[in-house]
């Protein structure tokens, strides 16, 4: 329990015949400055006051007075320097920078209790993970190693969503994220899984539909699938035979949400395709896809993340456990 500088007034809610609740905070009537801010009562009273949806209803649940409650929400709006809930009406309402300190409140209140269940229990990896993968390497390289991670760690409960979007961690609770191409700025940690290069492909039926390719040049005549979502590069590179480079825009009658479907409708014979070699091997090998224009391929390669929030030590078991199976297992290249 963090302990108070006694100053002029110091009521504890115990003080009313109640068991205490010092891992929240002492109430304080003091001007003086706290040097030993409780921050992880503080988070825990605030988000306690935003699900109750009042300051008594929350104050009843932690065994506090109302007013301990106020003065702590009160305290953290004036350590943080931003106003967390409105009070201009009766009911209970979130400012944006209330909204977004109580989702990251949420999530640290569960990865604290992890960390106290996984201490009591000798740091075993257990609990649940939530993993959010890009569609085709979720397809392709997760699911099919997840047996034996679940195998290895059978007290882990996996909670797989597939996407080709860019989602927010924090947002969406989720402990790690896998992802396809170069990462953007962000706090986000990562740890690189591997990278594969990308190759122009289409199925042996579109080409017996539309002709054979010679040089980048022809591709002003074929159908050029591209993706619903922005990318990083507004069209396909080349080394044009002179050796400079040149960007092909994408233009055709497909737009699609992922990977995976990208690689479908090239099978179907619906168009061309550029994907990554590692997606799409097992289909060039047996001869359901060709590989195009290769002599002109610059020889670009995509890489795959997995990205986490917060640093290796302080990681839940179970999330440093899923990232090391990750760089042990996966192979793209």
């Amino acid at each position: 329990m963090s302990s108070c500088v006694p100053t002029r007034k110091i009521v504890l809610p115990c003080a009313v015949n109640q068991p205490c609740v010092g891992h929240i905070v002492c109430e304080i009537d003091s001007r003086m400055a706290r040097p030993d801010i409780n921050r992880s009562g503080e988070i825990e009273v605030f988000v306690r006051v935003v699900e109750a949806g009042s300051f008594s209803a929350a104050a009843r649940m932690l065994r506090m007075t109302p007013s301990a409650v106020s003065k702590l929400i009160a305290r953290l709006e004036a350590r943080l320097g931003a106003r967390l809930i409105s009070r201009s009406t009766r009911k209970l309402q979130l400012t944006p920078e209330g909204a977004a300190f109580f989702d990251s409140g949420v999530r640290i209140l569960a990865d604290m209790a992890a960390a106290e269940r996984e201490a009591a229990a000798g740091a075993a990896p257990r609990g649940r993970l939530r993993v959010n993968s890009y569609v085709p390497f979720g397809q392709h390289r997760l699911i099919p190693l997840l047996p034996r991670f679940l195998e290895r760690y059978p007290e882990i409960a996996i909670d797989l969503v597939l996407t080709d979007n860019v989602i927010d961690l924090m947002e969406e609770r989720a402990d790690v994220a896998i992802r396809a191409g170069p990462l953007g700025e962000s706090r986000l940690v990562a740890r690189k899984l591997g990278q594969s290069r990308l190759v122009v492909v289409a199925a042996p039926s579109y080409i017996r539909t539309h002709g054979a390719l010679q040089t980048p040049a022809d591709l002003d005549h074929h159908n050029r699938m591209g993706f619903c979502f922005v990318r990083h590069v507004d069209g396909w590179p080349f080394v044009a035979a002179a050796g400079e480079a040149l960007i092909v825009p994408i233009t055709g009658n497909a737009l699609v949400s992922d990977g995976e479907a990208m690689r479908l409708m090239a099978l179907s014979g619906a168009g061309i395709a550029r994907l990554a070699r590692w997606h799409v091997e097992p289909d060039i090998a047996a001869g359901r896809l060709v590989p195009l224009l290769e002599d002109f391929n610059p020889g670009d390669e995509e890489l795959t993340h997995a990205v986490y929030v917060g640093q290796g030590k302080h990681l839940p078991a179970r999330v440093r456990a899923f990232l090391d199976f990750l760089v042990e297992t996966v192979r793209l290249s």
